[in-house]
């Protein structure tokens, strides 16, 4: 494995942006950045042998800095929404910075994934380390979160988040990357395959705030159980994909055993033949269609992405779990360790 690291751009206060580039022993190869912790890159081949770059990413390092789709980054303190950017712990209310229509996004608009982690190459990895202040974006207790990427020679991309604090709060961490298996740039993902191993979804209000509990997926656009075609039902007229113009729901994954990997997802385009399966720890998982990709800053390579030109499938812990006591807890508290993996493995059919 080889992992070469070089700067990349700078921040508006000058801080310096860098990236890693991890290649394995075939030629494949993940380039990361401290901006973020992100995915810029994920280079891999079709059933033909052939390389293309199937993770959607920006020319320029400055792209990163507050873009709205979050691509490939690592959104935090809180992945996903919390309501009305308010929630209470241990009988005290927090608030948090409103940036998605009513609700607080992806841990608000200087997140985590706007943020230059330390960063350090250990073995076959790169890790990232970000330490968030208390009242950092208004969560409480301070926090040290350590985002773990290994690249094997198997193709397979394994993330650990771990974290611990000094007093109680609450942490969900994700990876927002998005994925096209023709090459990013290349087209829309409507052709792809989406299998879920969730048989029940989210229902939610139109500011995609869940409604409570779970529902089946069965009878309705949203049941992927059976592998079919992203863009099959996406233009269907159901609430869940009214909000979003498209998909942009969280599924929850059956058969899910706290710290255990369990089947989350698995993407397959038949065009290239590149196959992402998705294991993970987490609870759920989060599939959004870029439904809002236009506009969005310039793509590598020349690219211009317009909407559904990829796919971010985020396992996580359900949206505003801190105000709902019945979804698998998100609290963590002082002495404990928040631990959770996702592993993207690249294969061919």
């Amino acid at each position: 494995m080889e992992i070469k690291k070089e700067l990349w751009g700078t921040t508006p206060d000058g801080k310096q942006i860098s990236k890693f580039t991890l290649t394995n022993s075939k030629g494949a190869s993940v380039v990361l950045s401290d901006l973020g912790a992100t995915i810029v890159s994920v280079i891999v081949p079709d059933r033909d042998g052939n390389m293309a770059d199937v993770a959607l990413g920006y020319e320029k390092a400055e792209s990163y800095i507050n873009d709205g789709p979050c691509l490939g980054k690592c959104p935090g303190r809180f992945a996903n929404r919390i309501a009305k950017g308010k929630f209470t712990l241990e009988g005290k209310e927090y608030t948090l910075p409103v940036n998605n229509g009513p609700n607080h996004l992806h841990g608000g608009p200087e997140g985590f994934q706007n943020k230059i982690w330390e960063s350090r190459i250990v073995e076959n990895a790169v890790e990232f380390m970000y330490f968030s202040e208390d009242g950092e974006m208004g969560y409480p207790a301070n926090l040290k979160v350590v985002a773990h990427f290994s690249w094997d020679e198997d193709n397979e991309l394994e993330m650990t988040f771990t974290a611990q604090s000094d007093a109680t709060t609450v942490v969900n961490m994700t990876n927002h990357a998005y994925f096209n298996l023709n090459g990013e740039g290349n087209g829309d993902i409507l052709g792809h395959e989406l299998y879920l191993n969730a048989s029940e979804y989210l229902p939610t209000d139109d500011t995609l705030i869940p409604l409570g509990e779970s529902e089946s997926v069965a009878g309705t656009p949203m049941d992927f159980v059976t592998p079919k075609l992203l863009g099959k039902d996406i233009h269907a007229d159901f609430p869940a994909i009214n909000y979003g113009k498209g998909y942009d729901n969280c599924f929850v994954i059956d058969g899910r055993e706290e710290g255990q990997l369990q089947t989350a997802a698995e993407l397959y385009s038949p065009e290239s033949g590149r196959v992402l399966r998705i294991t993970t720890t987490q609870p759920a998982v989060q599939v959004y269609t870029g439904n809002w990709l236009t506009g969005c800053p310039a793509g590598k390579n020349g690219h211009t992405y317009e909407d559904y030109g990829g796919v971010a499938i985020e396992c996580q812990h359900f949206p505003d779990s801190p105000n709902r006591p019945e979804y698998p807890t998100t609290v963590l508290k002082a002495g404990e360790v928040y631990s959770e993996a996702i592993i993207y493995a690249f294969l061919v059919k």
